[in-house]
C-alpha cells in the first residue's frame, strides 16, 4: 500500500452494523508512500494507522 498526503483512507466495515470511516492522510511516516499514515479521520480523530485488508486508499481528488 502506497500513500501521498492528503490522499483518503477508506476503513471498509468488517461487520454488519459497524461503519465505514473515512479519514484524510495528513502525514507518512513510512518510505516511499508506505505505512504508518497520521489520519484525521471525518469525526475530527486523529490516529496512526497501519492500514489492514479491510481498508484502501483512495488518491486525493477522487473522492
Amino acid at each position: 500500500m502506497q500513500a501521498t498526503v492528503g490522499d483518503r483512507l477508506h476503513v471498509h466495515s468488517r461487520s454488519v452494523g459497524l461503519e465505514e470511516r473515512l479519514g484524510e492522510i495528513l502525514e507518512v511516516r513510512g518510505t516511499d508512500g508506505a505505512p504508518p499514515y497520521l489520519v484525521r479521520f471525518n469525526d475530527g480523530h486523529e490516529g496512526l494507522v497501519f492500514p489492514g485488508p479491510d481498508c484502501t486508499v483512495e488518491p486525493r481528488g477522487t473522492v
